[in-house]
């Protein structure tokens, strides 16, 4: 949740638009999911993306001017996946 403050933080000082981080986000995400690298198990995989997509949840959920606890955030990736 230290991470979600900073790109509030970042969005609210103008450094950044909700619409960029999620951008951002988004790239690392898809080049993840993406990746030919076959070292990484399922599990791992899935361990990589976890903050990203809470991340994305929280930027989303902050542009609507709601903030989650952890566990909904946690909750809500476990059902998108």
């Amino acid at each position: 949740m230290a991470v979600a403050c900073l790109a509030d933080t970042l969005v609210q000082k103008g450094i950044l638009s909700h619409s960029d981080l999620s951008a951002a986000l988004g790239e690392a995400e898809n080049r993840i999911e993406n990746s030919d690298d076959r070292k990484l198990s399922d599990a791992n995989r899935a361990a990589t993306m976890f903050p990203i997509r809470v991340l994305l949840l929280a930027n989303q959920e902050s542009q609507s001017g709601r903030k989650l606890s952890f566990s909904e955030y946690a909750e809500l990736v476990g059902k998108l996946t």
